[in-house]
């Protein structure tokens, strides 16, 4: 099994995966009646918020912090992107970053798949295939937040340098509010089960918080801190960044993006950028 630095593979995955800056709209929502509801759960009696088709798409990318809303049931949505890492002993490309997301059965529920090719020293393969579900949980309802939670693993499907030696499945819990039409934040706790360097197994709490700005109406802006803590024994260290981003929105099905990020402590990396395009269609 290959490691980046101090990263797992599989914690590196997560890492570029739900690198998704979103979409500075997080946190909006539109009441719907009760049969076509867009979140699981109510904070009150009326009002389901949900996905807006009217709207901008709100993608994962390009922060850490996943959106708190689903794409809508059958609706799919495309996210792709390129990362450079700087480890400082080494230097990883990660080419495509593909994240697909489907929503099933109804507007809270949508499936999710994976996937990265991956350059390191030379070498080149695939990730570990990405599973999940998210589950749009419940709409912002004044300070009550809007939240949403996503089931995932990482199946040890890889190329041989980049595989995982098992199922890694985590849970990751997302909570949102929109201050206003110019400013939104956000955060998200996640655990998930981990292998450090001599293949040992071990939970490791990943904590993020996101602060969006609506620059324009096509041009979006975020920073953003997030930690990876190993929970357990484990050769991995406590990781934290700093990074920030531009979204720009084409239409409104179509978005791009850009970020950078820095390493706040010694057992993190030293250097990301990356950029993507986030496609849905409807």
């Amino acid at each position: 099994m290959n490691y980046c630095c101090c990263i797992t593979i599989s914690t590196l995955n997560l890492f570029l995966i739900t690198f998704a800056p979103h979409s500075t709209q997080a946190g909006e929502s539109t009441t719907k009646p009760n049969e076509q509801r867009g979140t699981l759960l109510n904070w009150a009696s009326t009002g389901t918020g949900g996905p807006d088709l009217n709207a901008p798409l709100i993608t994962d990318r390009p922060d850490f912090t996943e959106a708190s809303v689903t794409v809508g049931r059958g609706i799919t949505q495309i996210e792709l992107g390129y990362t450079y890492i700087d480890s400082g002993d080494n230097d990883l490309h990660s080419l495509g970053e593909v994240l697909l997301r489907y929503g099933i059965l109804a507007d809270w529920l949508e499936l999710r798949l994976g996937f990265l090719p991956i350059v390191e020293n030379g070498k080149s393969g695939f990730s570990d295939l990405y599973l999940g579900f998210k589950i749009a949980l419940t709409p912002q309802q004044g300070l009550l937040p809007e939240m949403a939670i996503i089931a995932q693993s990482f199946a040890p499907t890889g190329s041989q340098n980049f595989r995982s030696n098992d199922w890694q499945p985590g849970l990751n819990w997302i909570y949102a509010w929109q201050i206003n039409h110019f400013i939104s934040t956000a955060g998200s706790t996640q655990i998930n089960r981990r292998f450090d360097n001599v293949a040992n197994n071990f939970s490791e709490l990943a904590q993020s918080w996101t602060v969006s700005f609506s620059l324009t109406e096509k041009v979006g802006f975020y920073s953003e801190w997030f930690a990876l803590i190993p929970l357990s024994d484990s050769d991995s260290q406590n990781q934290h960044y700093l990074n920030g981003g531009f979204t720009y929105l084409i239409n409104k099905n179509l978005q791009a993006d850009i970020r950078a990020g820095w390493g706040l402590n010694e057992n993190a990396q030293n250097f990301f950028a990356g950029a993507g395009l986030s496609i849905r269609f409807q």
